[in-house]
């Protein structure tokens, strides 16, 4: 379904169906197009909870969280990252997370999103620092980050895919068949897991189809190149500045992104909570959807001092 505008020329959402929360839609931003799901509309972009994605997941992966999010009584948006599920997918494009912050504030910007709740996991944590600190910083009233990268730790060394250093190589997408690629995916990703059963089946498979051609490793790779550890500090270094409630939240057994990170973010940042999930590790979104989706739900609700 096309996207309609409004005369305000925000987008409205479309009703179309896809992975993730329900109804969807989608937003032009200055050259793409990114596509979200949402709950609860009718509560309006003012406020809502907006929520962004690690790699190599998508929407998808936060819709056991927003069942429980959605008790918050406010819209929530949950985004596919540029390259990812029914958002655009070009290549080459620029997919850092200074790229996702750009794309994702000019379609904040036509979604009318105000006074929100940014909610950040892996990588999109880190993205959610760059928007929190610099792009978007006037219209964001709290900022959760979850398992997130930070300071010059932008990538785990053996995941997604084992030997993530050399992965970085621009030709390593010439030097890998996707058969070989797709088995690294499939045994690595649920190594994340405090227990590795609760990525296997059609949910692993969820993770990985998108990846599974010739554009989708191309994709993959470029994301992979382009976390880097100078991006990542360039913003993490301001997150002292920082005059908004901020929670963290973190599995207790993460070895992905370690909870020390969180615990410095702690330090660091006036006034930061830090959550520890007992029992889970960077996958807290599939191992513990409850506890994370509470945690949103309180935090959204606890009156603080938004913009």
């Amino acid at each position: 379904m096309e996207p309609k505008e409004n005369q305000l020329g925000n987008v409205v959402p479309a009703s179309s169906g896809g992975t993730g929360p329900v109804p969807r839609g989608t937003v032009p931003t200055i050259h793409y197009t990114l596509s979200y799901g949402l709950q609860n509309p009718e509560k309006g972009p003012r406020g809502a909870i907006v929520l962004l994605h690690d790699l190599p997941g998508g929407a998808f992966t936060w819709t056991d969280v927003v069942q429980r999010a959605g008790v918050s009584g406010r819209a929530v948006y949950a985004f596919d990252l540029l390259g990812y599920g029914q958002s655009d997918r070009p290549w080459p494009s620029d997919t850092s997370i200074w790229g996702h912050a750009d794309n994702l504030s000019y379609a904040f910007q036509r979604l009318g999103l105000d006074d929100i709740v940014l909610v950040g996991f892996g990588l999109g944590g880190a993205v959610a620092q760059v928007l929190a600190t610099r792009l978007y910083r006037q219209e964001i009233g709290k900022l959760m980050l979850v398992s997130s990268y930070g300071y010059q730790y932008a990538f785990a060394p053996n995941w997604p895919l084992p030997e993530m250093e050399k992965r970085q190589d621009p030709d390593a997408p010439l030097h890998t068949p996707n058969d070989q690629m797709m088995a690294d995916l499939r045994a690595t990703l649920p190594l994340a897991a405090a227990n590795a059963t609760y990525l296997a089946g059609s949910k692993l498979e969820a993770y990985v189809a998108e990846w599974n051609s010739t554009l989708g490793k191309n994709l993959l790779f470029q994301h992979i190149r382009l976390m880097n550890p100078m991006y990542m500090n360039s913003v993490s270094s301001n997150l002292r500045r920082l005059e908004i409630p901020v929670l963290l939240a973190w599995g207790e057994a993460d070895h992905i992104t370690p909870p020390e990170l969180g615990r410095r973010m702690q330090r660091e940042i006036p006034g930061a909570r830090l959550e520890i999930i007992k029992g889970a590790g960077h996958l807290v979104l599939d191992e513990a959807p409850e506890e994370i989706g509470r945690l949103i739900a309180e935090f959204s609700n606890t009156p603080g001092a938004g913009r």
